[in-house]
């Protein structure tokens, strides 16, 4: 139902300028889902929807710009100039960079929204990385040990 639901959003949003939560509802409605406004708002949060500038000059629901590749290579170059080390500790990993590196590499990591990872936190130079469990903690550090640049 879910599934079937976020399909119909992303089809509604495409076809009608939709501005508010209640317009949508509405029209959901119409197509036959039975949804509250807290379950619309989850969807949105899900569906990762923005407001953008529609042709009429009104605000509209839209999907975000699709992940460009300019982001994945800018990511796999800033890594590999800027990292020094990662290491797993439990559901953790701790990528350390050179001095004043890390909000960078983890800025340029966000988009890419890596599977098994919840989030990431850095700090001068430092980042942790939180992911879903120890085994995809090991994963990911398998993945980004093969960007790092031995020094």
């Amino acid at each position: 139902m879910k599934t079937r639901r976020h399909e119909k959003i992303l089809e509604l949003i495409s076809a009608y300028d939709i501005d508010t939560q209640d317009e949508l509802l509405k029209r959901l409605s119409e197509a036959g889902f039975d949804v509250t406004q807290a379950t619309i708002s989850r969807d949105i949060k899900e569906l990762r929807l923005v407001k953008t500038l529609s042709s009429t000059g009104r605000y509209k629901y839209a999907t975000g710009k699709p992940l460009s590749h300019d982001i994945s290579a800018k990511f796999y170059s800033l890594f590999a100039d800027s990292v020094l080390s990662v290491m797993e500790a439990c559901n953790l990993v701790v990528i350390k960079t050179m001095t004043g590196m890390a909000q960078a590499v983890c800025a340029s990591m966000d988009p890419l929204e890596w599977k098994g990872i919840v989030g990431t936190l850095a700090g001068e130079d430092t980042i942790f990385v939180a992911c879903a469990s120890n085994a995809a903690a090991q994963e990911v550090v398998q993945e980004l040990k093969k960007l790092v640049i031995k020094r």
